[in-house]
This record gives C-alpha cells, structure tokens and sequence, in this order.
C-alpha cells in the first residue's frame, strides 16, 4: 500500500477502505508517511470530502492512536460534555456540577485556549490552589467519590489528531467538517464515556458561522458517536454574542458561581439548564420535562453550588474565593468603555469580543503565551440593549493601561449601534439525536 495511491484515489473523489485509513493513521503517528504526502492527503479531503462510513473508520483509529481512557472501575453511567467553543462559554462549569449533583459520573478532560475561545482548564486554574494537571489514579479516585472531575486534557490521549490538527493548522484546512468532526470525536471516544452532550455552537464567535454548517457538523458528530457504541446528543446553540456578562478566566468563574447560586445571567442559566437537562436524560435520569426541573431544582436549592466546590477543593482549589470572588488576584488597571452614540445595541460580533479579551491578557495568540487570570471584560450591555451616548458598554481588566487602550478599540469595533431594536435571535436552535434534527 502506497500513500501516493491513497491521495490519487481521494483526489479523485473516490471512497478510502478502513484499511487504506488504518494504514494513514498509523504512518502519520509513527512519522513514516512524510507531513507533505500527509498535508496533500487532508487537503483532498478538503476538496473532495467523506463519506460516513469514512468518517467514522477516521475517527476510530485516530481514537485508537494512543491512550485510551479505563473509566470501568467508576459505577454508573459516565456522561461526556463538549461545547465546539465560544467566548464567555463557562457552561462545563456549571453544567458538570449540576448533573454531578444529581448522580450523574463525569470524568471530563478539557482544552487550554487559544485564540478568540477560552479553555475550561484555564478558567478552573484561576482558582488559587487548583490542580488540573493530576494523576489518573487521583482523577478516578475523586470521580467516584464527588461525582465530577474535570482536568487538562494531555498525556497520549489521541495523538494522530494532534499530529493532523497541526497541519489543519497551517495547511488551511482546519475547516472540513469531516476533519473537525474526527477531531473532536476521537478525543470524546478515547476518553471513555459511555455517553456525550455535545454543544455545538454557531454565529459570529463560533467556528461553524452559519446555522447549516452547525447542523451538518452535529448530524456528522452524532453518527460518529453512535457507530462507535456512545449515546451521542448535540444541541445547536447561538453564539452571535458572548455567553452571559464575564469574559476572562477569574471573572467567568465568578459569573458561574453566581449561576450555580441561582444568582446568573438569563441566556447563561438558560442554557445550562438546557445542558444538564440533556446530561441527565442521557444517564437515564428520566424524561426531558423531569431532567429539565432536576436541573433547576439544584441551581434553586444550592446543590449544584456544593457540589462545585466538593470538586475544585478535592483537586486542591481555595473554596473561599468561590464564596467571596473579591479574593481572586485582582487586575492592575480597569478601564470603562462608553456608548459613542445613543439608540440600541443592535449587534456584538462575539469574535472579536474574544480578540479584545485576549488582547488584555485574558487569551493565548499562541500556546507559548502566559494568561493573566485577572484579565478580561464585564459586558455592561447585551444586545437589543436601549444606549444613552456615554452609558458604560463594558469595563476592561487587564494588568496595563496600554493594553486597555488597544482592546477598547477593538471592542468598539465589534459593536452596532443602530435607531432600530434588533429581532431577537434564539439561543437554543436545535437538537440532534440519533433519531434526527428537532427545532427548538
């Protein structure tokens, strides 16, 4: 078998067997197959696309590169969470608490961020003490004793998408959505859940910019899923604006304590709910209507709060600063950026509210960068908001002046203000299952 006639018949538009795939895989993580007939090969698929079946036979042996996950010795039906990444998205914050409260297992291994998105390691590491970085053993003890454990994903886990994600990354050719699918779910099926809520983001600060893109990437993800023996589920949700009001490590895990004390944002609380509804129905908590008042109940009664802190203080966080945020690090400088004009704030492209948060510190341009967990923005207006000229849009943190300086501009940038109120755009769009697309 000869790479060259792998990238001929893909090239042609022609069907990879599982065996042409298997033998990719394995010359890619063992370096036989060189990264240029590697990079020709994702580049026609670029083109070309894949099928199902070979989407999910890429997905199995890049799930089969490395590592994989034991979560055996844990009783019960263990439930996996993924969101495709948005900016103020700290829902696996709240989210894996609340289901944890109510019996669902959740071994969760999560990102650092990178860009415009945030990584849920990076917001949990903000908590003085916090430890993401610990040994398996540990991970399961804490797993089976609270419920809940969430860590950085690192180790062996998956390491041919490592590879491939690399040359997505300077090939362009990062947005296929056979590739990201693969990516996503060979990292989902290597961690060893027996079930995974995935939710899917679409809108300006999402990877998916448009609702159809969204659908296909969740109906591919969801088969992956299923073919490989996971109960799979992805809702579609908006992200044409950031999630709730805190954007930044410190100050997202401040908004989620709030959450979880019943305390947060609308669209924050709203989809959260929504989130852990799903965990539960996907455990065999019981129906929507019941896992969907499970979810309130245990923001209402404060559950869903004790079981976050049982966790962040068994991986060796300060609990205090989650009663008292005042107690997190506090940024140097704090800068108000006003309204220029009056009318309603009619649009907020929730990229580029990611780049000003990075542009203060809050983010990495690359993974080398250093994040100051104080940095980042409190929104003082969402859209569809009424604006007086001058009223406070935000408030910047960052540790410079200069550097506020530089993300107002860019915050500024990323808003409308117009006369007229914008149409409402729903937050939750749709579900996919197994059993099709459902509108919500």
């Amino acid at each position: 078998m000869r790479m060259y006639d792998l990238i001929e018949k893909k090239k042609l538009g022609r069907e990879l067997s599982a065996e042409e795939i298997a033998f990719f895989i394995r010359g890619c993580v063992s370096g036989i197959i060189p990264d240029y007939q590697t990079s020709a090969l994702l580049m026609a698929i670029y083109f070309r696309g894949m099928t199902d079946r070979e989407t999910a036979d890429l997905t199995r042996c890049m799930a089969a590169s490395g590592e994989t996950a034991d979560l055996s010795s844990i009783p019960g039906v263990k439930v996996d969470k993924h969101s495709t990444g948005g900016v103020g998205d700290k829902t696996t914050l709240i989210v894996i608490p609340m289901a944890a409260s109510r019996g669902v297992r959740i071994a969760k291994m999560s990102g650092r961020g990178l860009g415009h998105t945030g990584g849920t390691a990076d917001k949990l590491e903000s908590i003085p003490g916090m430890q993401v970085s610990i040994s398996r053993e540990r991970f399961l003890e804490i797993v089976r004793t609270v419920g809940a454990s969430v860590i950085w994903q690192s180790g062996n886990l998956a390491p041919a998408d490592k590879k491939l994600y690399a040359l997505r990354d300077v090939t362009d050719t990062v947005d296929s959505i056979p590739l990201i699918a693969s990516s996503i779910m060979s990292k989902k099926i290597a961690a060893g859940s027996d079930c995974i809520l995935l939710d899917v983001k679409t809108g300006s600060g999402a990877f998916m910019k448009t609702v159809d893109g969204a659908v296909r990437l969740a109906k591919t993800m969801v088969s992956i899923g299923e073919s490989a023996g996971r109960r799979t589920v992805a809702l579609i949700t908006d992200m044409n604006q950031p999630l709730g009001s805190a954007i930044g490590n410190s100050l997202e895990v401040a908004e989620a304590c709030r959450t979880l004390r019943g305390e947060g944002p609308e669209d924050l609380t709203v989809l959260s709910v929504e989130l852990a509804a799903d965990m539960l129905v996907l455990a065999g908590k019981g129906d929507r209507a019941a896992c969907r008042a499970a979810a309130q109940q245990c923001l209402a009664d404060g559950t869903a709060f004790r079981k976050f802190k049982e966790m962040v203080a068994a991986q060796g966080g300060d609990i205090s600063v989650l009663d008292d945020p005042s107690r997190f690090p506090q940024a140097k400088q704090e800068h108000i950026v006003r309204a220029p004009a009056s009318g309603f704030l009619y649009s907020m492209d929730a990229e580029q509210c990611g780049i000003a948060s990075m542009e203060l510190g809050a983010g990495r341009k690359k993974k080398e960068d250093v994040i100051d967990p104080s940095a980042g923005i409190i929104l003082k207006k969402k859209t569809g908001d009424p604006i007086r000229e001058g009223d406070p849009l935000a408030v910047l943190y960052s540790s410079s002046g200069d550097l506020c300086a530089a993300a107002e501009r860019t915050f500024l940038g990323a808003i409308a203000i117009r006369p007229e109120k914008p149409e409402p755009r729903p937050l939750l769009i749709a579900r996919v299952d197994k059993d099709g697309f459902q509108k919500l």
